[in-house]
Parts: C-alpha cells; structure tokens; sequence
C-alpha cells in the first residue's frame, strides 16, 4: 500500500481526496518548511510538495520514493538530476492556476499604478490631501509588454485588452500568428520593447543564466514604466530594481515573487514605497488552492494507477515515463 507524504499545509479539497482514494495510507506535515517533512521521506512512496526545496540529500533519504507531486506548475527548488538518476518521475498540476495567476498580475498593475498601498496607509494616518498629488495613472491607452506568452501571458493579454491597452509579448517560442490571433503584437527585440512599454509583466519560468530583467534592461525602459514580476523570483535583479526605483529612473513595481522567500528583514525593497509586494499569493485564490490540492493528489494516484498524462511529467524523457 503506496504512502504518500503530503509536505506543506494543503486545500481540504486535496486532502478529502486523499481519504476517498483507496489503497494508500498518507501523512499530512501542514507546515511549509524543510525541517518539517525530512523526518517522514523514508517511509514515503511519493510526495506532493508546496514550495519547499526538494535537494539530492533529502531525496537520498527516501529510498522507497516512485514519483514526486508539485502542487503547482514551477519546480525550481527541486532537484530534478537527482530524480533523473532514479528514474522518480516529477509531475506538475497543468493548467489550473491561470485564471488566479493572470487576475493577480492585472491586481499589482492597478494598484500600483494607482498608488493603492501608499494612499491607504495616507488616509489611515490622516493624509486625505495625498489626492492632490495627482500622481496615479491608468492603463487604459497605454502599451503592456508581455515577456513570454504561455496561458497565463495570453490570460493577461485577453484582461488588459479589456482594459483598453495595447499588447506586445516577446516570446522566441511563439510564432507570430498565434499572437495575432491574441491580437498581440510581437517584440522580437527585448531592448526596444521595453523601451516603447508603459508596462512590462514577466510570464516565463525561471532562468539557470539567472536575472532576464537587469541593469541594462532597466536602463531601457521608462522612467514612467511599471514592472511586474508574478512568475518566478530571480527574473528580476533585485537590487539594480530596488537602485532604479529609488533613483526616479522607473516609476513602480509590483512582485509577487522574490529571490529567497519569505525576505530578510533588512531586504531594500521592503523599504521602497515604490513596490508592491504580495507573498508569492498570486496563484492561492480559494478556488485555484482546491484546483492545485486536488490536481497535485490525482497525479500520484493516477500514477499508481498507471494513467497519469505523460504531459504533466517534467522529466519524462529523462526517466522513459510514458514510454510503454
């Protein structure tokens, strides 16, 4: 009987799922840290995991482990190699959080073009003249540029058309009639996007080469443009972001996603009036929780049971998953 090591607190839904399924026993740890799940990986079957790190040492410890479960679709934090080496497949819940992702990335550009956080905290502490600045603008008119256009680029392409804006997406993946079709317009230059854009939202997954959005990145953009950052931490430099804001040189940010999560303390963006920070929350609607929590505890049990889509398996190639 399969054991299943659910590490991280997770959506009822997941866990009534899991009582329904026969034939598997599981352990439920709720606390999303490290220290928490080691001590179950070695009488574990399989793992569905939040945003935890999954390193080669902790994998090594579970030597009855057959398949790994992200409760999502980003894996970064997981050594994939040292699955490889074992043949664990590693599969991600699909498409089940765009919707909350894209709705989330439209939130941070309204509030901070809007300054929604400052003058909240203006009104609570008396300021109601913080209106006359006149300092919010809008997105309708503007120009937004997606940098990559997968569900959820394509999501925010359809909600800031709504919105009245023009959309441009650089993704060297895309062919250009499918963004047509999006009534999107390509960018094959990232340098000159960013230039033209009023806004500029990331939609692709993390990069071994590190930061896309850097010193000179930054440098070509407005000092009026607004950066959005609800994909992956370590898209953005945070430090030449936090010295570009601070130096008038762009307008605002707002991340939903950081380098190292939760910050230090002492973080210089924590600080910065110009950014708005949410806590990696963009894709944990109480709708999109239950999606994730059921799709990630359907995937191992769709493997015990020898019909989990190879599509949803990461590593497919690398560990013959699928293959017969």
């Amino acid at each position: 009987m399969p054991h299943i090591l659910v590490a991280g607190k997770l959506h009822a839904a997941g866990i009534d799922r899991l009582q329904q399924a026969k034939g598997f026993t599981f352990t439920h740890v709720e606390e999303v840290s490290v220290d928490s799940y080691l001590p179950h990986l070695p009488g574990a079957d399989a793992v569905v995991i939040r945003t935890q790190p999954m390193t080669a040492e902790a994998i090594a410890t579970a030597p009855q482990l057959r398949i790994v479960s992200r409760h999502g679709v980003g894996y970064d934090a997981i050594d994939v190699k040292a699955l490889n080496s074992r043949g664990i497949p590693l599969c991600i819940v699909g498409d089940v959080n765009s919707r909350a992702v894209a709705e989330h990335t439209l939130m941070l550009m309204l509030a901070v073009a809007r300054r929604a956080a400052a003058h909240d905290a203006a009104v609570r502490s008396g300021n109601w003249n913080i209106r006359n600045r006149f300092e919010t603008v809008e997105l309708d008119g503007k120009t937004l540029l997606l940098v990559g256009f997968g569900r959820i680029g394509r999501r925010v392409a359809e909600l800031a058309r709504a919105f009245g804006m023009a959309v441009l997406a650089h993704d060297p993946f895309v062919k250009p009639d499918l963004l047509a079709k999006h009534g999107v317009r390509p960018a094959e230059d990232l340098l000159k996007a960013l230039a033209e854009a009023d806004y500029v939202s990331l939609h692709m997954p993390g990069q071994a080469s590190g930061a896309v959005i850097f010193e000179e990145e930054l440098a070509a953009m407005k000092p009026t443009a607004i950066l959005i950052n609800a994909a992956r931490g370590g898209l953005v430099n945070e430090a030449a972001l936090d010295q570009a804001l601070r130096e008038g040189r762009l307008s605002g940010a707002g991340l939903d996603v950081l380098r190292t999560e939760p910050p230090a303390p002492d973080h210089p963006l924590l600080s910065n009036d110009r950014v708005l920070i949410s806590p990696h929350t963009a894709g944990l609607t109480a709708e999109c929780a239950a999606r994730m929590a059921v799709a990630s505890v359907q995937n191992v049990i769709d493997h015990f049971a020898g019909r989990l889509d190879p599509a949803l398996v990461v590593n497919a190639a690398a560990t013959g998953y699928g293959s017969g």
